[in-house]
């Protein structure tokens, strides 16, 4: 089972992804604190974690550093509404796996989207998702 998890203040941006990634058929977790990440993480329950750059009162450049420690594999996508490089620099230094802007355009939405499957195609623990067939190509099967 592929489940997502969420972490963001903005219970709006939550709230967003949360329907986008409820259809895409994932199962949603909406995090509630800091100790719940950090739990979930340590006990591998977390694969795939969407995380704002502020939640429950900490800064996710202090966050990144102790989630990777309970969980090296754990694929952070780091949800901002700023692209400061400096900040993209220490980050990215840290061991997310994607950085993308807090969707506003349909773009936007499809940009998280592919980078949310990406994330759990490359987890090592997870299985690949199956291969896609093209209708065209059943026919001939």
């Amino acid at each position: 089972m592929r489940v997502l998890h969420i972490a963001d203040k903005k219970s709006e941006s939550r709230e967003q992804m949360k329907k986008l990634f409820a259809e895409e058929g994932y199962q949603i977790k909406l995090a509630n604190s800091v100790v719940e990440i950090l739990r979930d993480a340590l006990k591998n329950r977390t694969q795939v974690l969407l995380l704002g750059m502020e939640f429950d009162n900490m800064l996710a450049i202090e966050l990144i550093p102790l989630l990777k420690k309970c969980n090296r594999d754990l694929m952070i996508i780091l949800v901002s509404d700023e692209d400061s490089l400096p900040l993209l620099r220490k980050v990215r230094g840290e061991g997310i796996f994607y950085h993308a802007l807090r969707p506003v355009t349909p773009e936007d939405l499809e940009e998280l989207r592919l980078a949310v499957h990406c994330a759990f195609e490359k987890h090592p623990h997870m299985p690949p998702s199956p291969p896609h067939r093209l209708p065209q190509l059943e026919a001939l099967a």
